[in-house]
C-alpha cells in the first residue's frame, strides 16, 4: 500500500482508464435490456438494432481502455521491480549473501508477474463490479436486492479465507522446497548411497520430508475447498436465484429484458470477474506473499518511495547445477574442517576425531596413511555422504551437507560407474545442458581418454560398461568429473587401477584447471610428491605439510615413503667395477664366448685366467 499510495498519479490513470471498462459493463446488460423492451419486443427492430449497436461502440471503447490499461500498469509494476533488484542486489553485495544474487532473477520475476496479475485482476474486478451493480439497479431495484447479497457474501467468504490460504500456501512451498533441495543432492549420488549402505537413513530422511510436503498439500487442499464455495456462492447461486425468482419478479414490475439484462451480467461481466479474483489472489496473492517475504532483508529497504520495514527469508529457488558464482574462492577457503569427529556406531573408536584442516582455494592436497584408517571415509565426510558427530565441514564457505557445498565438489570413487549410453552422455552427466564436442574433446585429451574415445568411435559411440576394463571405467569418470562445474575435486584413489605415466597425466590435468582444487587419496608415493601438501592420517592423529617436511617430523610418513619405494629388479652384478685397477673387466654373462681378448675373474685379484685358455668362440658352459 506505501507503494501505490507513492505512485498516486499512476494508480489515478490506471483508474480512470478503467471507467471505460465500467461504461462497456454497464452496456453489457443495459444495452440489451433495452434492445427487448423497447426494440423487437415492441415490434421496433430499429430501436432493437440501435442499441445494440450502443452495446458495440461500448465493447470497442472497453478494448482501447484494456489497452491502455496494459501500459499502465506496467508504469506501476516495473519500479517495483526496480526497487526489488536494487534492495537484493545491496544486500546480496553488503553480507555476501551468494544464495540470494543467485535466484535473483528468478525471484524479482514472479514477484514482477504476480504483482501484475493482482493489479489486473483486482482492478478488473472492482470496476466490473461497479458497472454491473449500478446498471441492475437502472434496469429495476429489485435486480439489485436478488443479485447482491449472495454476491456480498461470496466474496466475505472468500476474503476470510486469504489469511489462511497465504500461510497454508507458505507452508507448502517450504515443505516443496526442502524435499526439492533433498532429492537435489540425493539423486546425483545415488551410487554413493548404494555404495556406502546409506540407503535406509536416506529413504527414512527423504520419506519424512514427502510426508511433510504431503501434509502442507492437503491442508491447503481442504481450505481451496472453501475458495470453490465462495465462488460459487457469490457467482453461480445468482444465476439460480434470478431464475427461480423470475416469476415473482415479472409480478413486481420486472421487465422480461430486464432480467434477461440481469442474466448477462451475472453470466457475462460478475461470474468471470470473480472466478479471476478468486484463482488469481487467492493463489498469486498468497504467492506473492511468500516471495516478497523471502526476496526482503531485515533492514529498511527504499521499496516503494518509503521506508519499509522488511523481513529477511531464504530464496525460494532452487540452486542450480551450473557453474558457481565467480569470484567465491577468494571469498573463502575450498575446504574448511572445524573440531570433525566421525565413527562407525556410537561406542566405536572415532575414525577422524578432532580434525581441524583449512585448504586454500587453488590447492593440491594428498591424502596418505595405512589401508583401512579413514582416508575414504574422510572424502565421504567432505562430500557430504557421511554426517560428522560432532563438528563443521565448508566447501568453498557452503556448509556440508547442502545442496550449495554438492554444487561445489565432485567425488570420482574407486569403482567407477559408467552407464548404458554415449560416450557424450556418460562424460556430460554432471551438466544440465549438452556440452559441446570441442570440450568433450578437449576434457578427454586433458585426462588421458582420447586413445580410448578414438577406439570407440568418438562421442556419440555407444559404450558398453560391461567391455571397458576398470581402467577405461576410471579414465571415463574422471573426464567426467573433470567438465563438472564443480571446483573442488576429490578423488578417493580414482587413478588406481591406471599406470604410473596415466595417473600423472590425469593428477596433473586436474591440478592445473583454472579455479580448481585437488584432493588426492594416494596410493602412489609419486601422487604425495605431486602434492602441495600432504596430510598423513594415523588413527591418533594427524600430520600436515609437505613432503620434505613430513619426512622429517612424521616416522608415519618415512615408513609409507619406505614401503611404497620401488624394489630394484634382481640381476648379477659385477664382483669388480669395470676397467679396475688391476686391469680386469667383469663382463661374465650367459652365453659369453672367448673371444681372444677377455679374461674373467674367478678367484682373488691377481688370479686370473688368460684368455688363451678359453676356446675362441666357445662358451663358458662348456669349460671347467
Amino acid at each position: 500500500m506505501r507503494f501505490l499510495r507513492a505512485r498516486r498519479r499512476v494508480v489515478v490513470r490506471l483508474a480512470c482508464w478503467s471507467v471505460l471498462e465500467t461504461g462497456q459493463t454497464f452496456l453489457t446488460g443495459y444495452a440489451p435490456a433495452r434492445a427487448l423492451d423497447e426494440g423487437f419486443l415492441a415490434g421496433r427492430a430499429g430501436a432493437g438494432l440501435a442499441w445494440l449497436a450502443v452495446a458495440g461502440i461500448g465493447v470497442v471503447l472497453g478494448a482501447y481502455g484494456t489497452a491502455r490499461v496494459y501500459a499502465t500498469v506496467a508504469d506501476l509494476v516495473e519500479p517495483l521491480r526496480d526497487r526489488l533488484v536494487e534492495g537484493v542486489v545491496r544486500r546480496g553485495v553488503r553480507e555476501a549473501d551468494r544464495g540470494t544474487l543467485s535466484g535473483l532473477t528468478q525471484q524479482v520475476e514472479i514477484a514482477r508477474d504476480t504483482f501484475a496479475g493482482l493489479v489486473m485482476v483486482s482492478r478488473s474486478f472492482v470496476f466490473t463490479a461497479v458497472g454491473a451493480l449500478v446498471g441492475l439497479f437502472s434496469l429495476a431495484p429489485l435486480l439489485l436486492l436478488v443479485v447482491g447479497p449472495p454476491l456480498l457474501a461470496g466474496v466475505a467468504l472468500f476474503v476470510a479465507t486469504l489469511r489462511p490460504l497465504a500461510r497454508r500456501q507458505e507452508a507448502f512451498l517450504v515443505a516443496d522446497e526442502a524435499l526439492a533441495d533433498r532429492l537435489g543432492e540425493v539423486c546425483p549420488g545415488l551410487r554413493d548411497v548404494t555404495a556406502t549402505g546409506a540407503e535406509e537413513r536416506i529413504a527414512e530422511d527423504c520419506g519424512r520430508l514427502v510426508d511433510a510436503e504431503f501434509g502442507a498439500a492437503r491442508s491447503l487442499a481442504h481450505w481451496s475447498v472453501l475458495r470453490v464455495a465462495s465462488l460459487a456462492v457469490g457467482g453461480q447461486l445468482p444465476i439460480v436465484l434470478l431464475l427461480a425468482a423470475a416469476p415473482w419478479l415479472l409480478t413486481r414490475g420486472v421487465t422480461t429484458g430486464a432480467l434477461v439484462g440481469a442474466l448477462a451480467y451475472v453470466t457475462q461481466s460478475l461470474l468471470p470477474a470473480l472466478h479471476n479474483l478468486v484463482h488469481g489472489l487467492g493463489t498469486s496473492g498468497s504467492r506473492l506473499t511468500v516471495v516478497l517475504r523471502r526476496l526482503t532483508s531485515a533492514g529498511a529497504e527504499d521499496v516503494g518511495g518509503g521506508e519499509v520495514a522488511l523481513r529477511r527469508g531464504e530464496l525460494i529457488g532452487r540452486p542450480t547445477q551450473g557453474a558457481p558464482p565467480q569470484g567465491e574462492t577468494a571469498t573463502a577457503p575450498a575446504l574448511s574442517l572445524s573440531g570433525v569427529t566421525f565413527a562407525y556406531g556410537a561406542g566405536s573408536t572415532p575414525v577422524v576425531e578432532e580434525l581441524d584442516l583449512v585448504l586454500a582455494a587453488g590447492s593440491h592436497l594428498a591424502v596418505v596413511g595405512p589401508s583401512g584408517i579413514g582416508k575414504s571415509t574422510l572424502t565421504g565426510l567432505v562430500a557430504g555422504l557421511l554426517r560428522p558427530a560432532k563438528g563443521r565441514i565448508e566447501v568453498y564457505g557452503q556448509a556440508v551437507p547442502s545442496a550449495a557445498a554438492a554444487a561445489r565438489r565432485v567425488l570420482i570413487p574407486q569403482e567407477a560407474y559408467v552407464f548404458s549410453g554415449t560416450v557424450a552422455d556418460n562424460l556430460g552427466h554432471f551438466r544440465a545442458d549438452p556440452v559441446p564436442e570441442a570440450e568433450l574433446l578437449a576434457a578427454a585429451e586433458a585426462v588421458g581418454l582420447g586413445p580410448l574415445l578414438e577406439r570407440l568411435g568418438g562421442p556419440d559411440a555407444v559404450v558398453d560398461p560391461a567391455a571397458l576394463s576398470a581402467g577405461e571405467r576410471q579414465l571415463v569418470a574422471l573426464a567426467r568429473a573433470y567438465l563438472s562445474y564443480a571446483p573442488l575435486a576429490l578423488l578417493d584413489e580414482a587413478t588406481c587401477h591406471l599406470d604410473p605415466s596415466a595417473e600423472v597425466r590425469a593428477e596433473r590435468a586436474f591440478a592445473a584447471r583454472p579455479g580448481g582444487t585437488l584432493v588426492v587419496v594416494a596410493h602412489r608415493i609419486s601422487s604425495a610428491r605431486r602434492a602441495d601438501r600432504v596430510l598423513v592420517m594415523d588413527g591418533t592423529g594427524t600430520a600436515f605439510g609437505t613432503h620434505d617436511e613430513l619426512l622429517d617430523v612424521s616416522p608415519l610418513y618415512r615408513d609409507l615413503v619406505g614401503s611404497w619405494a620401488p624394489v630394484p629388479a634382481r640381476r648379477s652384478e659385477p664382483a669388480l667395477a669395470l676397467r679396475d685397477a688391476d686391469g680386469v673387466d667383469a663382463v661374465a654373462r650367459p652365453g659369453l664366448a672367448g673371444d681372444g681378448r677377455h679374461v674373467v675373474a674367478h678367484g682373488p685379484v691377481g688370479q686370473v685366467q688368460a684368455s688363451g685358455d678359453l676356446g675362441d668362440g666357445g662358451s663358458l658352459r662348456r669349460q671347467r
